[in-house]
């Protein structure tokens, strides 16, 4: 039940980190805190359902939005330490917030914030370029592998978007340049 909660809550604050809204972000956060901690406190003497799965989850949708909410908010990186959950739910955590970031640099393009969008793409980049330097059996670092490999096909479509909308511009500015010259030679 915590551990559902703990994701619920997870969810609620990244769509409030894409949205802007910082009061409900930390809301959320501390919400899903209160439940992970629950979650930890409960499973602790039961080492084996604490191992089953449950909490790992839980912890990785912790560490996603904090995480994402650093990221995209230009904090400081939050450590797994800091948010009291394992490496392996941190490192997977990062790798969904990178992917998070996919969003937010769609919505910084469609609002003319190419620059913005250039910066969103190289923290991606900068988590992909760390999470794929973990040599560590699945086993140990709960399935990042396949994360980082679902994270790298999501940079590559974000750094095509990127591109086209840096080309894109570039040709509009190349036409408007041209058709204010030849408008104003055609006036003279």
């Amino acid at each position: 039940m915590c551990c559902r909660e703990a994701i619920r809550a997870c969810g609620l604050a990244i769509r409030s980190v894409h949205r802007l809204d910082p009061e409900s972000t930390a809301e959320r956060l501390a919400d899903a805190e209160r439940a992970i901690r629950r979650a930890q406190q409960v499973l602790s003497p039961h080492s084996a359902l604490a191992a089953a799965g449950f909490l790992h989850d839980a912890e990785k949708e912790y560490a996603e939005a904090h995480l994402t909410s650093a990221l995209i908010g230009g904090g400081r990186v939050p450590a797994s330490q800091d948010l009291g959950v394992s490496v392996a739910a941190w490192l997977n955590g990062l790798a969904e917030a990178a992917s998070e970031l996919r969003r937010h640099l769609l919505d910084r393009l469609r609002a003319g914030e190419v620059t913005r969008a250039e910066g969103l793409l190289e923290a991606m980049e900068e988590v992909y370029d760390l999470l794929v330097t973990v040599e560590y059996p699945d086993a140990l670092t709960g399935g990042l592998r396949r994360s980082t490999d679902a994270l790298r096909a999501v940079l590559e479509r974000s750094r095509s978007d990127v591109t086209a909308t840096v080309v894109q511009r570039s040709l509009l500015a190349s036409f408007e340049e041209r058709l204010g010259r030849s408008a104003s030679s055609a006036i003279l």
